[in-house]
């Protein structure tokens, strides 16, 4: 960087590994990484303004980048991208984080300003927005749902409900980023790893993790029999059972856990429950469920609970129920030890539901952080400067800085007017420094804007 604000195509480099890295810096399945691939896939308008702005004369331009719904900042792939798309065209972008990766950024706040060529950024618009849309999105749910249940881990098993690879890789680095915040603000365990080795490495790890599908239990015929195959093939691995198959979740967890006691007082065993929501869990009924929660979690259905609330409470499939019910015969059984792990449809609200009842689990697999909305997760871009002199659309007037930022009173308002034009004298002091204000902003190499 030339003077501490100048964010160019080799900032992100610190924080990728040379094995994620292509010809233009840019690690795993991100798209768009030369011209030609650039021209393919963004708006063709986009495309008629650049040849446009190459017969009428270039100029500096200041984009501001938004969400109209409240987000976690999960900027970090978008920025690399732009970097190495940058450093491809022999250019360099100024990028003004205002909100550091792992901050909540509230709606209509701008999260980054880039200021650069009108001519090397117009065509860039389109994949930028994809890349910090849908990740900010699902990075404020998996923060909701590790908050909700902080002493659970949580697995991000994501991969295959993502519309390709490109998708993967956002969806995983934004768990890592919601996880990282929860575990700042409340001590969570969070996410402690996920379903692919291709994305393992934003959790810290080599490989993805994960033991057993369906599948293979249907193979075996036997939960036990897949479990014993399952142990002498990978016998260094925990053992992770599901037991929901033949329908039999009590019967055939004991059963596991009777065939592998050695693992199971060591710690080293768990059952998983995937009950599908057309059935109840073995043992139980809407009378049976609501007895179970009325013996270990009473609170939880004494007070009003809205519908959502009490299926997943006491109706079929995970409930909460099912999950004390398990845990109830694994310690009446002398099992206390082997750990239950949950998945169906763990997302925002199941998981508020679940701390409701202090559910016994130990660790959720879940892909429901991704977005249930996906108009919910679309960025948006003004320019609202042009060499240096502010200007914008009617009716976004909300991204301007006002030229003395500091006689405004009111902070949220100062946030949302913190448009960085060159005609107001650059980059705030957070940005100068590449610090993030605020306690809870990570160090990371991205983290140059105020938080």
């Amino acid at each position: 960087m030339t003077d501490g604000r100048r964010a160019t195509a080799s900032c992100g480099d610190e924080a990728m590994s040379s094995d994620r890295r292509d010809s233009t810096g840019v690690g795993g399945a991100l798209t768009g990484r030369d011209d030609a691939e650039v021209r393919r896939w963004t708006d063709a308008y986009f495309n008629r303004t650049k040849t446009t702005i190459e017969t009428f004369g270039d100029c500096e331009v200041t984009y501001a980048v938004f969400m109209r719904r409240p987000v976690v900042s999960a900027p970090r792939l978008a920025i690399e991208w732009l970097e190495a798309m940058a450093k491809r065209r022999g250019t360099a972008f100024r990028i003004d984080l205002n909100y550091a990766e792992g901050r909540w950024v509230g709606a209509g706040e701008p999260i980054l300003y880039i200021t650069g060529s009108f001519r090397h950024l117009v065509d860039l618009e389109t994949l930028l927005l994809q890349k910090i849309g849908p990740a900010s999105v699902a990075a404020y749910n998996a923060f909701t749902m590790c908050q909700e249940l902080p002493r659970v881990a949580f697995l991000a098993m994501d991969a295959r409900h993502c519309a390709g690879a490109e998708m993967a890789e956002l969806m995983a680095y934004a768990a890592s980023v919601g996880s990282d915040r929860a575990k700042r603000k409340s001590g969570a365990v969070g996410f402690v790893g996920n379903a692919t080795d291709a994305t393992a490495h934003y959790f810290g790890r080599d490989e993805g993790l994960g033991t057993m599908p369906h599948a293979l239990i249907g193979y075996a015929n036997s939960t036990v029999r897949a479990a014993e195959m399952f142990h002498e093939a990978h016998p260094d691995t925990n053992l992770v059972v599901l037991v929901d198959y033949f329908g039999q979740e009590v019967t055939d967890a004991l059963a596991v856990c009777e065939r592998f006691r050695d693992l199971a007082a060591e710690g080293k065993l768990s059952v998983r429950l995937d009950t599908p929501g057309g059935r109840f869990c073995e043992g139980l009924d809407p009378a049976a469920s609501y007895a179970v929660l009325d013996r270990n979690a009473p609170r939880a259905i004494r007070g009003y609970r809205t519908e959502n609330e009490l299926r997943h409470l006491i109706g079929a499939g995970v409930s909460a129920a099912a999950i004390w019910h398990m845990r109830e015969r694994l310690n009446s059984a002398g099992f206390d030890k082997v750990k239950i792990v949950a998945s169906s449809g763990f997302n925002p609200e199941k998981c508020k539901t679940m701390a409701l009842a202090d559910t016994p689990i130990d660790v959720i697999g879940s892909g429901s952080y991704l977005p249930d909305r996906w108009s919910e997760t679309y960025a948006t871009a003004d320019i609202v400067a042009y060499d240096g002199e502010s200007r914008v659309k009617v009716g976004r007037e909300f991204l301007l800085r006002r030229p003395t930022e500091e006689e405004d009173a009111d902070p949220s308002e100062r946030r949302a007017r913190a448009a960085i034009g060159a005609g107001y004298g650059g980059p705030t002091a957070g940005a100068v420094s590449g610090k993030a204000s605020g306690s809870d902003a990570p160090p990371n190499p991205i983290a140059r804007g105020r938080g």
